[in-house]
């Protein structure tokens, strides 16, 4: 693990449900607090630099929980080093994942973002039976609302998290695009209306729409100050529209469930789906991630997935204008 605030250390507790992964190692450029992680959650060593730890040979991969601004360095070195690269996102724009990526391809290593809803169950669950219901989609509106108003997290620094609630939430809105919607065109008419902080300047909502060349369009929001917490999306078909509550997350069972009214009666009300899971998706994550370390005929359809929605970031974020 390459970092040690509170991402990294949620994920350092997914890595001890699944026997897919273990935490080896650990970097923080503060010795105290690499120790500290280290020993919480069992890591068998603590380094205050990540370049020395990629140089321990029993290390096979690195996460990377750094903040934004930092991800390329540390991703690109890991590659490198020939370990391959599990990474937070999202990246500082397009061309800087692209670095990122050549080096993984360059030297032999995989990659993933840590996206974790496209490997709960419920994802592949949507993909293979939704157009059997409401017919092929056409329209998605998503929204990540939450309510993060302290200045002093991480995310209200724009040195450090330059795209701020687009980045930080906005990327599962374009991945929700990506998957749910699957457009086969680029996007046109894009529409982006951004709202900062006051104080530290950093975007802090985001909204907007876009329509591409195959028909298909959404709507999407995102937003650090929601009156109400709201991870919703509606996908809509000529024949019915499916929904989920919580598009990104689970419920502590670790199942997932969405709801579906079509046109005929058995759907009219709105069915529930519920998705039962013996595994969390962030571990099933880990485990994706793991035989991805061994088998290379994944790597590309993880690497381009990361791209086009960084892509699709890229082109919201400069709809308006930043």
């Amino acid at each position: 693990f390459v970092g040690t605030g509170n991402i990294a250390s949620w994920m350092a507790h997914v890595v001890r449900t699944t026997p897919a992964a273990t935490l080896g190692a650990v970097a923080s450029r503060d010795m105290d607090k690499a120790q500290s992680f280290a020993a919480e959650h069992g890591a068998q060593q603590a380094y205050d630099s990540w370049q020395e730890m990629l140089e321990w040979e029993a290390v096979d991969a690195v996460y990377v929980a750094t903040p934004t601004s930092l991800r390329e360095e540390v991703s690109v070195a890991a590659a490198v080093a020939g370990k391959h690269v599990l990474a937070e996102k999202p990246f500082a724009s397009l061309p800087s994942l692209e670095r990122i990526t050549a080096a993984c391809r360059k030297n032999g290593v995989g990659f993933m973002d840590a996206t974790h809803f496209v490997h709960h169950p419920r994802y592949a669950a949507i993909r293979k039976n939704a157009a059997k219901i409401i017919g092929r989609p056409r329209l998605l509106d998503t929204r990540f609302l939450v309510q993060l108003t302290d200045r002093n997290d991480i995310r209200y620094n724009p040195a450090l998290e330059p795209l701020g609630a687009i980045g930080d939430l906005g990327w599962y809105n374009m991945r929700a695009i990506l998957e749910y919607l699957a457009p086969t065109g680029p996007a046109r008419n894009v529409t982006t209306r951004v709202r900062r902080d006051p104080e530290t300047g950093v975007i802090i909502a985001g909204k907007g729409t876009l329509a591409f060349n195959d028909g298909m369009q959404s709507s999407w929001q995102c937003r650090f100050d929601g009156a109400s917490v709201d991870i919703g999306l509606d996908l809509a078909g000529a024949d019915g529209v499916l929904r989920m509550a919580n598009f990104v997350g689970e419920d502590d069972d670790h199942s997932a469930s969405y709801h579906c009214a079509g046109s005929s009666a058995s759907t009219s009300a709105g069915a529930e789906t519920r998705i039962t899971s013996q595994q969390s998706g962030p571990a099933l994550m880990f485990t994706d991630f793991a035989a991805l370390t061994r088998n290379t005929d994944q790597r590309e359809h993880w690497m381009q997935a990361s791209e086009r929605t960084q892509a699709l970031l890229d082109t919201v974020l400069a709809a308006a204008g930043t």
